[in-house]
């Protein structure tokens, strides 16, 4: 039996036994990856260099894709340099570390949440659209959102940190998770811990409600557009968000929560892929990169490099 204080190193998932599949397991993730870093990348740099992006809802886009930049490179690198060299050993302090970052950056399901309200603003409340999502409140509405980030994964961190270990050091999973890492755990203590998901999991089901009405309203003012290509264009914007915002919620809610005995690593490993790769990698194509705002700042970008070399 060994305890935390004893453990110097974690061991992570094999993403497969074979060499073969091991080096397939990481162009599959380069694969993801460099499209994700690709679009979050000249997301980020068509916001700072487009001044007349500079408004609120990109200024809210631009920081989801510095979250998404975050969350590839949290978990992602670690898992292709394990499966290219063949290794599977993470620190404890790397593995704290990670479990922090992960958890700060995901984040974005606040920044999802101001994004939907200011859709909600701008097509429902246009003329007041000054007042609620000025410079000061945007940044206001940012700061929190950071701030409420930074205080969940200290809480989450620190509390799934302080439990004594006593079942060996090897995660199922791979990246540091928090379900896994209470599996571990010789102590009843880990149900204090399960107690602060549930508050978590709560507090985004509050947001995913307050996501869907704003949707809703937005529908309803859609619905009353003369055009049949507007009402289109707002569906198939709409729609989208809350298709990837459900897709995250669900997994990571069903992959933190779900009981024991319905648990299996091909099942964990299907669940932590869903809610912490493949968001970053669709959201740049649905939330942004189908702005034609954004487009034509993006080609006004790449177009400027070509001239100068």
């Amino acid at each position: 039996m060994s305890n935390s204080s004893s453990i110097s190193h974690f061991l992570l998932l094999a993403l497969a036994e074979t060499r073969q599949l091991q080096l397939l397991h990481f162009c599959l993730l380069l694969g993801i990856s460099l499209p994700a870093l690709l679009g979050n990348g000249l997301i980020i740099s068509a916001g700072a260099c487009g001044h007349h992006l500079h408004t609120p809802m990109f200024f809210f886009l631009l920081n989801l894709a510095l979250s998404h930049l975050g969350s590839i490179c949290t978990t992602v690198p670690k898992a292709m340099h394990n499966s290219l060299w063949d290794t599977s050993t993470i620190p404890y302090s790397g593995c704290a570390a990670q479990l922090f970052l992960f958890l700060f950056i995901s984040a974005e399901f606040s920044v999802l949440t101001i994004i939907s309200y200011d859709c909600f603003v701008s097509i429902c409340k246009p003329l007041h659209y000054g007042t609620l999502l000025g410079s000061r409140a945007c940044a206001h509405m940012a700061a929190a959102a950071c701030a409420s980030a930074f205080l969940n994964a200290l809480m989450h961190t620190a509390n799934t940190f302080s439990l004594p270990l006593c079942h060996g050091n090897a995660l199922g999973q791979f990246f540091c998770e928090i379900p896994q890492i209470l599996k571990l755990s010789c102590s009843k203590s880990y149900l204090r811990e399960l107690g602060l998901l549930a508050v978590s999991v709560c507090l985004g089901f509050g947001c995913l409600l307050f996501m869907v009405f704003s949707y809703v309203q937005i529908f309803r003012a859609v619905l009353r557009i003369p055009s049949e290509q507007g009402q289109h264009k707002a569906f198939s914007t709409c729609l989208p968000h809350l298709a990837v915002v459900s897709l995250f919620l669900s997994t990571g809610t069903f992959a933190y929560l779900k009981p024991p005995s319905i648990s299996s690593p091909s099942l964990d490993l299907a669940l932590s892929v869903l809610y912490s790769v493949v968001p970053p990698a669709l959201n740049p194509l649905i939330y942004s990169l189908r702005n034609q705002e954004l487009k034509a700042a993006l080609w006004t970008l790449m177009t400027g490099c070509i001239q100068e070399h």
